[in-house]
């Protein structure tokens, strides 16, 4: 479960702590927080999913998931440095849509002649702290001042993988525009950013910020928090949709019927980046595995697949490179085309793909 290794303050120096306590963040309060409270999402004092989602299996306690996850794991780091295409993302050339993976859930869309940025964490580490979840080597090559300006700052939730302190305190002068899911203002504005620009999202609701584009967050199978109590902002996904095209940004979920409804009022998609990674038996409600990514993108009736959440960071006791190779043999088996770019290496959906095996090592 991803917070429970990140989220856990570990003994550390005076300094990391009270540095730890404003990448915390701040949970919603006062007016915000009243008004959250009148979604249809929020019951019972926290948000819930839209299907009974509960954190662990029946019999599987937490001290059974820490005793498993500090245990020797074969091959759960790559054996050498990820390699990594550098890329001057302000010279993307074409038209049509084009996408860079900066490795685990961070990536560059730029589309209709606008660059949004989703979920960058290029600190290095996925923790408050900055010796936990350090980033594999060569996985943390791109940082915010490789970042072209920024049109939209999309941030699917706030959990230390996707939401970054550091990355987003550095991109304050780049960004224009935040959208983000209910709540997760909360931190953002605590770290310095005007509220003016900000637009939070509950599910299902739209904004059109110029014309030709617009933004709707979806319903996710997951959770939030950055520390002991959950649920208090909401996780999303976001489809944005241009004159020409209809692009999936899935955040993180478990696999349930929200995919075919999304596909029903959106799709087809012509490209969906979903969570490939990080998943486990013992938490299977809140990640995918990877066979359940694949078909997840057949729910979405999406033309192409990237898949995502996993090469930075070990978050679960998988192989590192163990959701790729999963996810491609499903992929196959169900006929569903899929990318699989290297680190900083563009996309061009309009274009054909010219990929490799570059995991294996």
């Amino acid at each position: 479960m991803k917070d429970w290794c990140s989220c856990h303050v570990l003994t550390c120096s005076t300094n990391d702590f009270i540095m730890s306590l404003q990448i915390t963040g701040k949970l919603p309060a006062g007016k915000h927080k009243q008004q959250i409270q009148q979604s249809p999402n929020y019951k019972n004092g926290a948000f819930q999913n839209l299907s009974p989602t509960v954190m662990k299996p029946e019999g599987v306690s937490y001290w059974k998931m820490t005793r498993e996850f500090f245990k020797k794991h074969p091959d759960t780091e790559p054996p050498k440095k990820i390699p990594v295409v550098k890329t001057d993302l302000s010279k993307l050339k074409g038209d049509g849509p084009v996408i860079v993976w900066f490795d685990h859930s961070s990536y560059l869309l730029r589309i209709a002649g606008r660059n949004f940025l989703i979920d960058p964490v290029f600190s290095g580490n996925a923790a408050p702290l900055s010796f936990m979840v350090k980033a594999f080597p060569g996985s943390n090559e791109y940082k915010a001042e490789d970042m072209p300006a920024i049109d939209y700052l999309v941030l699917t939730h706030d959990h230390y993988d996707h939401l970054d302190f550091k990355t987003v305190r550095k991109l304050r002068t780049q960004v224009k525009k935040v959208i983000c899911s209910l709540g997760v203002s909360a931190h953002i504005k605590y770290w310095g950013y005007k509220g003016e620009i900000i637009t939070e999202l509950d599910w299902w609701q739209s904004l059109q910020p110029e014309p030709g584009i617009t933004i709707t967050a979806a319903p996710a199978r997951h959770f939030s928090g950055r520390g002991i109590k959950r649920a208090q902002s909401l996780w999303s996904s976001f489809i944005v949709k241009t004159n020409t095209h209809t692009i999936y940004l899935g955040g993180d979920s478990g696999y349930d019927t929200h995919f075919k409804t999304i596909g029903q009022k959106f799709g087809p998609f012509d490209l969906a980046i979903l969570e490939c990674g990080q998943y486990n038996v013992m938490w299977p409600l809140i990640h995918m595995m990877p066979e359940e990514t694949a078909q997840a993108a057949r729910d979405l009736k999406a033309k192409m697949l990237l898949p995502v959440h996993w090469g930075k960071f070990r978050l679960s006791m998988h192989r590192w490179n163990e959701p790729i190779r999963r996810v491609l043999e499903a992929a196959a088996e169900l006929d569903q085309p899929i990318v699989h770019p290297k680190i900083g290496q563009p996309v061009y959906l309009d274009e054909p793909f010219k990929g490799e095996q570059w995991w294996e090592m």
